[in-house]
């Protein structure tokens, strides 16, 4: 299938846009992230994602007696309960002993277990709509609709300017907490900005991807992207590019390969641009650090023949 034919389909062209839309997105705000050594984070709000998308369904069923398959809707139910759980898990942190990777386990599974609960009690009940509700557990790309390209689209472009706003807080704040304390910044208030703009880049893809892989769009991309670069912006560009291009080409391996799941495919070939870059970035890759030990050893060894001659012939 050539991509002219490809793009000519409805259905395919909302699956290429769309997956590139949340790669994008997820792969340049997965830089704080991972500059920040909470890449895990990206698990917490993926999981705690789905009790809120649930929530948001029941409220707008049961209270409003709207439509609650509405994205929108959807999105923001997960945007504060997913915001929830990461403030959560950094407040454990703040206020005990607790440690950041022990404080997000806990999140995840209070939060999951949640979700889960409401899934059957929703699966279980006479609610209309509700047939579906469970790709949000492993994604399903091919439901992806103009109105979820487009709400996908403004929710990521404003949480992208977010990031854009406060860049100068972002970026002090990763890098430098205590200097952004001592300057005036708030730090509960940067980092529920920050946090925020993170919650969106992953909910945005639950519904196409899947809590289960979404991790890998926050994750991947900004690893890959640190082997190439040395500053922020160039960091966050290349993640966000990476993550693009990842997804839209394994959306399309996925339909032109035939009945492939394009969400783990997506994963494979966001993993083969990591190990690409693992391997031949000029800077840190594998090889280049071999190359320069291996050059390394080399120059001692010549260093410590020469200067061993000089003495060797003396004794003579």
């Amino acid at each position: 299938m050539s991509l002219i034919e490809f793009l000519g389909n409805h259905t395919y062209r909302m699956v290429f846009f769309g997956t590139m839309t949340i790669g994008l997105v997820a792969g340049a705000l997965g830089s704080f992230a991972y500059l920040r050594k909470q890449s895990l984070i990206s698990d917490v709000i993926s999981h705690a994602a789905l009790p809120g998308t649930l929530l948001a369904f029941l409220t707008a069923v049961v209270v409003l007696g709207a439509d609650g398959r509405n994205m929108i809707a959807l999105i923001i139910g997960a945007v504060v309960v997913g915001t929830l759980a990461v403030l959560f898990a950094n407040g454990v942190t703040r206020v005990s002993k607790i440690r950041i990777d022990t404080a997000m386990a806990v999140s995840l599974t209070v939060f999951f277990g949640g979700g889960m609960l409401l899934m059957r009690i929703i699966s279980n009940g006479a609610f209309p709509g509700k047939g579906g509700i469970q790709d949000y557990l492993f994604g399903n790309a091919s439901v992806i609709t103009i109105a979820d390209l487009t709400t996908s689209i403004t929710v990521g472009a404003l949480a992208l300017a977010l990031m854009l706003v406060f860049w100068k807080e972002f970026a002090l704040r990763t890098f430098d907490p205590d200097h952004s304390t001592v300057l005036g910044f708030r730090a509960r208030t940067i980092d529920t900005l920050m946090f925020t703009t993170i919650v969106i880049a992953t909910v945005i893809g639950v519904k196409a991807v899947g809590l289960v892989l979404m991790v890998a769009f926050v994750v991947t991309p900004p690893a890959a992207a640190r082997q190439w670069t040395r500053t922020l912006p160039g960091m966050v560009a290349l993640s966000g590019l990476f993550g693009a291009v990842g997804s839209g080409v394994g959306a399309y391996l996925s339909i032109v390969l035939g009945k492939v799941p394009t969400g783990p495919l997506i994963v494979l070939t966001l993993f083969a641009i990591f190990l690409v870059s693992l391997l031949f970035s000029p800077r840190r890759s594998i090889i280049t650090r071999a190359v320069s030990r291996a050059r390394a050893r080399a120059a001692l060894k010549r260093e410590l023949l020469l200067a061993s001659a000089p003495a060797e012939g003396g004794l003579r």
